[in-house]
């Protein structure tokens, strides 16, 4: 019995020293649990996008054009100059044109800020000198140009040309219902045949620069022979309302081929028009 009792004993206190041999797995420090924390993304925010309404296409042929002048006329005024002048010519003072035209436009079906332009009128060319003397009735096949201080001379002197002239121009206008009220642009030409030329001389002197007549006196003398009977000019204008600026070039030369240097007129200027 004592045997019995003793074993029982033993194996009690085996049974409770194994059992504190094992670890609490709430207890073990050794092992550590962890949590992933799961970033859920931010919501995207909606991107609202603008509305484009388109503007309608404009129907040009319901444009009122009632108040647009189909025919007007247009003036010219500015500088003139020659191309390639050798130095026995010699121009001096303000050179200048007048030119004065009647016209006609025609607007562009389908669009009226375009517009197709013709018309006539006078072309005119006055280029000054000073201390030179040319004479315009020389017998000679060459324009002479001398210089003041070999021969008498006019103190002032002029070379005048007219041209009877078709001007055409492709125009463009911002605004083509109110054209007093629109940037405009214009490129054409001038077809022109001369009508007359002349010189016109102004207080006759010697070569010393004394006067013959008085510093009243003027002399003209007319005589187309030296220049070129046909022109043809490219011109160019811009801008608002009736004003605008124009600039030409002449692709004929002034004089005849053989009657004197290669000079070609160029021009700048002021356009007073209606259209």
């Amino acid at each position: 019995m004592k045997k019995t009792l003793l074993v029982l004993v033993c194996i009690t206190f085996t049974v409770l020293g194994m059992a504190q041999t094992k670890s609490d797995p709430k207890k073990d420090s050794t092992k550590t649990t962890t949590k992933k924390e799961i970033v859920k993304p931010a919501p995207k925010k909606a991107v609202v996008k603008p509305v484009v309404i388109a503007e309608p296409k404009k129907d040009w042929t319901k444009v009122d054009l009632s108040k647009r002048p189909a025919d007007h006329f247009m003036m010219q005024y500015g500088y003139d100059g020659w191309t390639n002048r050798p130095d026995s010519v010699h121009t001096a003072g303000f050179s200048r044109h007048f030119n004065f035209y009647f016209m006609l436009d025609k607007p562009i079906k389908g669009n009226p800020k375009f517009s197709l332009a013709f018309g006539a009128g006078l072309g005119s060319s006055n280029i000054f000198f000073s201390g030179t003397r040319i004479d315009i009735k020389s017998i000679g096949n060459t324009l002479p140009f001398t210089k003041a201080d070999s021969s008498d001379h006019f103190h002032k002197l002029k070379i005048t040309t007219i041209y009877l002239q078709a001007p055409v121009e492709f125009r463009y206008f911002s605004n083509p219902e109110n054209p007093d009220k629109s940037w405009k642009a214009a490129v054409g030409m001038k077809l022109g045949t001369l009508i007359n030329a002349y010189t016109k001389g102004k207080d006759y002197q010697n070569k010393n620069g004394a006067s013959y007549y008085g510093p009243s006196y003027i002399q003209k003398e007319y005589d187309n022979k030296f220049f070129n009977t046909t022109s043809v000019d490219f011109t160019l204008r811009f801008g608002y309302g009736i004003v605008s600026l124009d600039g030409g070039f002449a692709a004929t030369p002034v004089l005849k081929t053989g009657a004197g240097p290669a000079m070609n007129k160029f021009s700048i200027g002021l356009t007073i028009s209606g259209l």
